[in-house]
């Protein structure tokens, strides 16, 4: 650390930070730092598909955040897994790779004001570090491709991509493994008039079928291997921070008022270092970290930091505001003559067989999502777009990280795509050392709560389709004896968990938002209503809403974006 001087700062090795320094890092007149509170992806459990269940929880892999208490959930808190190491929650996410529909990015251009964020307009930097298995079409991109953004363009950025061979780093396969179980409630879902489908990422994601993963011939491809390994590491301008947490940002104010981040202070090991920006500080801490950040260096609420004596900055009222999550209602349902993993893992010849097959194969249940099949529908007729998503799983335990259960049984998942209900994140004290206060008030809007009753009418529907029948279902969570809109919400109060899609706690917006953290280009406002030099976040959190499906496509889709602007942003 004897040079602590960088053109570039990323604050968080997560999703976005890898791609971040693999784009910005490909220009070798910069120099960029790369900077991880956790330690780096050598961890076995990372890498094997199924070790997601040995990395949320775990202090080596996991934040080992809590929500609060929650009124929606009937006083319950919730574990909310993060990701703390390389890779960030790419480590111990579920792998599905899902880009949402076409619609949510239209209304994110709609409500900021810039047509840059259409799908349209957005669909090109999915397809440019995509790998799609199945080679280049219209809607996907591959490796031995040339991406449309990198063809005939003569920007800076562009060539230097092309040059590089940038492009292509973020591998997208099939499983490699079916159930009967999930091939009956697929059949079961068309019976129910939900049609099936092969792809859910061309922009209208309604139907039924496998979801395509995140995974490399049976391994989890995380975003450190995408992008870090090993063409960030043979770059003498790359350089990489693990085990060293950021306290601060370091932010002066001129004489005219106006601001500029111009590094970060950071803890690493038992030294405080402090790292300094030329040109930009990046925040890619995540929806949980970035505000926590921001919030520590004196920007965000004026009344809370008040509370904790930070000097304030910035009063940024939407700092840690906006929170929106996925809330799933795990419906349990027994089913007689279907192998599901419970009875396959239920005995310890049982769990030689699953080792032994991925050992040779890396096939079989050790190579498997946390979701195989995947389903979007509407709770209710009068909704004009899908706002329902299933993940359908041959298994039943009574939460993640605890024993499968000693019967027979399918989960069906079921989560409202689009809530209305928004929660917080808020700093408990000064010291960067303590978790934040994390607030998702789900279920506290009456559209919420019906949802989430018409949902589980939904999931009864299928099941009783006729293509379930020989398998005898019978729903043991939560229920049949529970049928009105009263009981049902109160029920996905007392079963509903996070499916670990934290997203808007920065969000992007125009000038007039008073809750808008960043602009359209991700850079920090200041509450002059100018900008925070030198400063942006590139995270899940500047979604001004949740995606309608899984978020850690769509967060690559924004760094990739942002990557361009920053490269080709002015000195």
């Amino acid at each position: 650390m004897s040079d602590t001087t960088f053109d570039y700062i990323i604050v968080g090795a997560g999703t976005a930070g890898c791609l971040l320094a693999n784009r910005l890092s490909a220009d070798a007149t910069r120099r960029v730092l790369l900077i991880e509170a956790g330690r780096k992806d050598d961890y076995h459990w990372i890498h094997i598909p199924v070790g997601y269940l040995y990395c949320i929880g775990n202090p080596r892999t996991d934040w080992l955040y809590n929500t609060e208490p929650d009124a929606g959930l009937n006083g319950r808190a919730l574990r909310y897994p993060r990701g703390k190491t390389l890779g960030g929650s790419s480590s111990i996410n579920g792998m599905i790779y899902m880009r949402g529909h076409s619609r949510d990015y239209d209304q994110w251009a709609q409500a900021t004001g810039d047509d840059a964020w259409t799908w349209a307009n957005s669909l090109p930097y999915f397809k440019l570090h995509e790998d799609y298995y199945k080679g280049a079409d219209a809607a996907h991109g591959a490796k031995s491709s040339t991406p449309e953004l990198l063809q005939d363009d003569q920007t800076p950025y562009r060539q230097l991509l092309r040059h590089r061979k940038a492009g292509g780093e973020w591998r997208v396969e099939k499983q490699r493994l079916r159930w009967d179980i999930l091939d009956a409630f697929s059949q079961a879902a068309q019976q129910a008039g939900i049609a099936a489908t092969d792809d859910f990422n061309r922009g209208n994601n309604e139907g039924v079928g496998y979801f395509m993963v995140n995974q490399k011939a049976g391994w989890r491809w995380n975003s450190a291997k995408a992008f870090l390994r090993p063409t960030c590491y043979g770059r003498p301008n790359f350089e990489m921070w693990t085990s060293a947490q950021v306290r601060r940002l370091v932010l002066e104010t001129a004489a005219d008022g106006s601001q500029r981040c111009t590094g970060v202070e950071v803890r690493a090991g038992s030294e405080n270092v402090t790292a300094t920006a030329r040109r930009e500080v990046i925040l890619c801490a995540g929806s949980i970290g970035s505000p926590q950040i921001l919030q520590l260096s004196g920007i965000g609420p004026g009344a809370l930091l008040q509370q904790y004596g930070v000097p304030l900055v910035n009063d940024l009222p939407g700092v840690g505001a906006n929170l929106q999550d996925h809330l799933q209602i795990r419906a349990v349902f027994k089913v007689q003559g279907a192998k599901t993993l419970n009875t396959m893992a239920n005995s310890l010849l049982g769990k030689a067989k699953i080792g032994l097959e991925y050992a040779f194969r890396q096939t079989g249940p050790m190579s498997m999502a946390p979701s195989q099949l995947g389903a979007f529908t509407r709770s209710s007729p009068e909704h004009e777009w899908p706002n329902l998503q299933y993940h359908v799983q041959p298994l039943s335990l009574d939460a993640f990280g605890e024993p499968l259960h000693d019967f027979p049984a399918f989960t069906a998942s079921v989560c409202n795509l689009n809530p209305t209900s928004r929660g917080t994140v808020q700093i408990k004290s000064p010291r960067f050392e303590d978790a934040p206060a994390i607030a998702p008030h789900y279920l506290s809007t009456a559209q919420d709560r019906q949802v989430a009753a018409d949902s589980l009418r939904v999931t009864r529907r299928i099941v009783a389709q006729p293509a379930l029948a020989r398998f005898q279902p019978q729903e043991w969570k939560p229920g049949v004896q529970f049928q009105s809109d009263e009981e049902l919400a109160k029920l996905a109060g007392d079963i509903a968990t996070t499916i670990f899609h934290p997203v808007g706690t920065t969000k992007m917006g125009r000038a007039d938002d008073p809750l808008a953290v960043v602009d359209t280009r991700l850079r920090v406002r200041d509450a002059r209503g100018g900008l925070v030099a030198g400063l942006r976040v590139v995270d899940a959190g500047v979604m001004p809403t949740i995606t309608s499906g899984n978020t850690n496509a769509p967060t690559l889709m924004i760094a990739e974006k942002a990557a361009q602007w920053i490269a080709e942003a002015p000195d």
